[in-house]
């Protein structure tokens, strides 16, 4: 059977307006005065994965609900310029839109436009097939439409990666997509309990053979194998200024590495380096870190590794 796509993404497009805020939580006020301004762009979840896949050279190939709608034009024009290639179903509702507060320290408050879907929405089931038929590996997004297509994707032999973002460890709905997930991102941010409880949950309540738990500066968690590792934070070269899109990058870079055979402990390095890159990139703008620059991080990584390692055994 051809593959000839590397990652079919599934849901996650739309677009955001950027307000930068004094301070989060935002005291009342009458008004504020927004410096350096207000912007729209087209970018959430699903596009910024299939951003990053495509940006490491991966064949990606994005497929959501768009509406006939200024938004909707954003979405197509970012996907058009990036020769990311994107298949539509007409969203009756609109192109999915939020407003993010992003705080000085670059935290971020998503208000999220809950008109923009239906219950009732399908991506066409022959759409989905197959394009996953195509495809070497499936990522859904939790955004609606897209479980109604998880067991589409499983018959069509695709394995599946999903990402639960702030997930409190409890919620069916996240529930649905990590129990279908062969890959399976969270964040800590929301969890209820430990990381290792609610990864090992996942793992023996579904069928994922790998759990990530991102913990912003505290790195990440990785469950493979049975065992839990602790994946250190990368440094930024440059300095942070927003950490919107770097889940999402993580998880993009990760995917990366497991295509391409690399142990998942390689995999997680992988995506703490494009996170990091990603906390340098500004909200307002739309960037992911290549191929080139991934693999030169990663070998000065294992340098400067390889040094203290052996200024141990020499101390």
């Amino acid at each position: 059977m051809s593959r000839d796509i590397d990652v079919l993404v599934l849901g996650g497009a739309g677009v955001d307006t950027i307000v930068h805020v004094p301070e989060l939580p935002l005291p009342y006020a009458d008004s504020y005065m927004i410096d350096p301004g207000i912007r729209t762009r087209a970018g959430q979840t699903g596009d910024f994965v299939a951003l990053g896949l495509s940006a490491l050279g991966l064949r990606t190939h994005h497929l959501d609900m768009l509406g006939a709608d200024p938004e909707g034009d954003l979405v197509r024009a970012l996907h058009r310029d990036r020769a990311i290639p994107l298949t539509e179903v007409p969203g009756p509702a609109g192109t999915k839109r939020a407003v993010n507060l992003v705080g000085p320290d670059g935290r971020r408050l998503s208000l999220y436009d809950s008109t923009r879907g239906h219950p009732d929405d399908r991506l066409p089931e022959p759409t989905v097939r197959a394009l996953a038929t195509a495809s070497r590996h499936a990522h859904v997004s939790i955004t609606q439409p897209c479980a109604h297509a998880l067991p589409t994707l499983r018959e069509a032999g695709a394995t599946i990666s999903t990402d639960l973002h702030n997930w409190d460890g409890v919620n069916p709905y996240q529930a649905e997509f990590a129990h279908a997930a062969d890959i399976v991102f969270l964040s800590t941010t929301a969890l209820t309990g430990t990381p290792e409880h609610t990864m090992r949950a996942i793992a023996e309540r579904g069928r994922a053979r790998l759990v990530v738990a991102t913990a912003g500066a505290e790195g990440a968690y990785l469950l493979a194998d049975d065992e839990m590792t602790h994946i250190p934070v990368v440094t930024p070269r440059r300095p942070v200024i927003d950490s919107n899109g770097a889940g999402d990058a993580f998880a993009a870079a990760f995917l990366f590495g497991w295509l391409g055979g690399e142990s998942p402990q390689r995999c997680a390095r992988y995506g703490a380096v494009a996170g990091a890159y990603a906390c340098t990139v500004p909200s307002t703008e739309i960037d992911a870190i290549g191929r080139d620059e991934l693999l030169a991080q990663m070998a000065e990584l294992a340098e400067l590794a390889d040094l203290v390692d052996s200024e141990s055994r020499t101390a």
